[in-house]
């Protein structure tokens, strides 16, 4: 018989993994990726310094910017870094809390295969576990509304304990909550049920970054910060009693937009054509003046004549200023964005109490400070600090403040952090695994036992006997302590950790599960990996050096 030829489907630069070893792979760079951010989870976390190609540094404890910036390839961790990202867009936290879990549920998964459980048994039971999750979860919350303000600066120190800000959390956890309950908006609920639906667009509070004094000098202003300065030194400095005009034309002469020739013939063409282009600007300059505007904000560029007429009204402007910016000054102010001076009127105009230019630093670069508005609907958290690294960490901060109160409010309900929350979650799901049939019953009690991994790392991170937490916290949950969780303070000790405080938005808890199971049931499901090799020129979709294994950085 003839010798059988070997059959090729695929090209040669195709590389292709199959079964467990595929199953094996993934879930290892998954769960690298866990790994690689635990470290940063809980009070007692650690930062990581990522620098990058051209040496910018960046050191935070942000799971998402950490996971951002270490440009991870493989195909199986960048789908970790998309919970992550899924978690920061949704909810705006708890990203760390998200990746680990998925990695210790793939963790307890690969143990499930070692006893020869199909991966699709493993993934229904997971779901099982997901589905009774969501509703013990809403069980064991607490319903909370924006009079509990206390609560919300709890729930703020909550997200910057560990973090760069934690030094003024107090402070910031203030300005944070007093920033949202300006800018939240209320609806009537469903027809009778007499509800009120609350929602924070946190767009309308603006960040601005100003190297320079402490953390503590943070502070919140009842308008908007722009970082620009006046267009003329002749122009005031500050103005009282402002009437504001935004303006999204530019104060100069538009040019012609077809290729345009101008013949002039005689020295007095010239000098009348001279003086139409200034007899335009002036009349732009007046009509201003005529609807008793003192503060030009404008969006595009304003001539050097204009501004010279300008100042000799005594206007001040501002020009070239980001589209979300104007935005932000138009819901702060009342001002309307007029495009067509020949519009404006003195009923489009904004008003602030004060308008004026603040010299900083020692290269004395201004910033125009709008402040004074009445009941703003867009203000600004004025961010310093003494170097632009730890500026950037106490933004990370400050937006993570700011997610946990917003959603908090907008789904009403909250739950004690410190593991408390996943401890007495982890007890209820084993509970509930004992009216299961079949082998999904083993996959409920692991996705359970993946639940504890996150009180353990936070003692872990905090030099503590992780059983020995573990054990306690599971002690006092069986006596019915629901709030039982680990507080990392100066005590380090196990207590009631809603009387302490510690209180995280049960929508982030619930984020991090679904994401989580649904990113693991993904990897489990895989057997298969087709990859094109990035070495034969193939696209993006090429797999790292070193092929199906962990990329080189691994």
């Amino acid at each position: 018989m003839p010798e059988k030829q070997p059959i090729f489907i695929l090209p040669e630069n195709i590389q292709r993994v199959m079964g467990k070893d595929a199953q094996r792979n993934n879930i290892l760079a998954a769960r690298l990726v866990a790994d690689a951010i635990k470290t940063t989870l809980g009070p007692k976390g650690m930062d990581k310094m990522l620098v990058d190609s051209i040496g910018d540094i960046t050191i935070t404890n942000d799971g998402v910017t950490i996971l951002d910036e270490m440009e991870i390839e493989h195909p199986a961790a960048k789908m970790m870094v998309e919970v992550a990202k899924t978690q920061e867009d949704e909810v705006g936290d708890g990203t760390t809390t998200a990746v680990i879990f998925a990695g210790k549920l793939l963790e307890n998964a690969e143990k499930l295969l070692d006893e020869k459980i199909h991966p699709t048994v493993i993934a229904r039971g997971y779901r099982i576990a997901s589905e009774k999750a969501h509703e013990i979860a809403k069980e064991i919350s607490l319903k909370i509304s924006p009079e509990q303000q206390d609560l919300l600066r709890q729930i703020v120190m909550t997200a910057m304990t560990g973090k760069g800000a934690e030094a003024a959390k107090e402070k910031l956890a203030d300005i944070v909550v007093n920033a949202i309950m300006q800018v939240m908006e209320k609806s009537e609920g469903r027809e009778g049920s007499g509800e009120r639906k609350i929602f924070v667009d946190k767009a309308n509070i603006k960040l601005e970054k100003k190297k320079g004094d402490g953390i503590e000098d943070t502070e919140l202003i009842s308008g908007i910060v722009i970082d620009k300065e006046k267009v003329s030194i002749d122009m005031p400095s500050q103005v009282r009693e402002a009437k504001i005009a935004l303006i999204d034309t530019a104060l100069e002469l538009k040019s012609p937009e077809t290729d345009t020739k101008i013949q002039i013939t005689a020295p007095e063409q010239l000098q009348a054509f001279v003086n139409q282009e200034e007899k335009i600007l002036q009349e732009m300059v007046n009509k201003i003046k005529e609807s008793n505007t003192n503060v030009i904000l404008c969006q595009k560029g304003i001539d050097d004549l204009a501004q010279y007429y300008l100042a000799k009204e005594n206007i001040l402007a501002i020009r070239r200023i980001k589209k979300s910016d104007m935005e932000l000054l138009a819901k702060a102010t009342g001002a309307k964005i007029i495009n067509n001076l020949n519009e404006l009127t003195e009923n489009d105009l904004g008003n602030a109490a004060l308008v004026k230019e603040v010299k900083q630093g020692a290269e004395g670069e201004g910033m125009i400070y709008v402040t004074g508005c009445k009941n703003p609907k867009a203000l600004t958290i004025l961010i310093r600090g003494g170097t632009e690294h730890v500026i950037d960490e106490l933004e990370r901060a400050i937006k993570d403040g700011i997610g946990d109160v917003s959603i908090a409010l907008e789904k009403g309900l909250v739950v004690a952090g410190g593991g408390a929350f996943e401890i007495e979650l982890a007890k209820r799901l084993r509970a509930f695994s004992h009216g299961i049939k079949g082998r999904e019953q083993l996959a409920v009690n692991f996705f359970a036992d993946s639940l504890e991994v996150i009180p353990k790392t936070l003692a872990e991170n905090a030099g503590l006997d992780p059983i020995d937490v573990l054990t306690e916290l599971k002690a006092r949950h069986d006596n019915n302590e629901l709030t039982a969780g680990l507080n990392i303070g100066a005590s380090q000790q196990i207590c009631d950790v809603l009387k302490e405080g510690i209180i995280e938005p049960l929508e982030i808890k619930n984020q991090a599960l679904k994401s989580a199971s649904e990113v693991t049931t993904m990897i489990l499901r895989i057997d298969d990996v087709i990859a094109s090799s990035k070495t034969s020129g193939a696209g993006a979709g090429g797999m790292p050096p070193g092929g199906m294994g962990m990329p080189p950085e691994y």
